[in-house]
């Protein structure tokens, strides 16, 4: 199988200090600083990575999982919002909530929604993130026409 690699660097205290995250592939590299994590500052955050992770793995998953059913989509656009919440000393991941919109031609409903639970928890993210209560919203778009 395949190793994926991540890299950060920190420099400073948790509150002076700056950091940058990088892709292993070189497809992204950004600032990261306790403003941007913990407020509302500039560049990005492991929280919001690991919710571009998850949302890419899922829609991954739907797909595949509509597609083995005979019900290949024409697209699937999922947001992840991680919720990083204080808890004690120190700071959790308590929750991620998942939406998705998929069009499905030829799908019904309950079919839809079935598979879109399966994806959930099967999508290699979600069982890392086992730990962390994880909600879906699920909706199928009819066709534009």
């Amino acid at each position: 199988m395949v190793t994926r690699t991540g890299t950060a660097v920190w420099e400073g205290t948790l509150k002076e200090g700056k950091g940058s995250m990088k892709l292993g592939s070189g497809a992204y590299e950004g600032a990261y600083s306790f403003s941007s994590r913990f407020e509302n500052g500039k560049g990005t955050n492991p929280e919001e990575l690991l919710g571009a992770a998850h949302a890419g793995c899922f829609s991954m998953a739907l797909a595949n999982e509509l597609a083995q059913a005979g019900h290949a989509p024409k697209r699937v656009n999922t947001t992840a919002k991680v919720h990083l919440e204080k808890t004690g000393e120190g700071f959790k991941i308590t929750s991620i909530d998942l939406n998705t919109e998929a069009e499905v031609p030829g799908v019904d409903e309950q079919t839809f929604l079935r598979h879109a639970e399966t994806a959930k928890k099967n999508c290699p993210v979600s069982k890392v993130l086992g730990g962390t209560e994880i909600k879906l919203q699920a909706r199928l778009m009819k066709a534009a026409g």
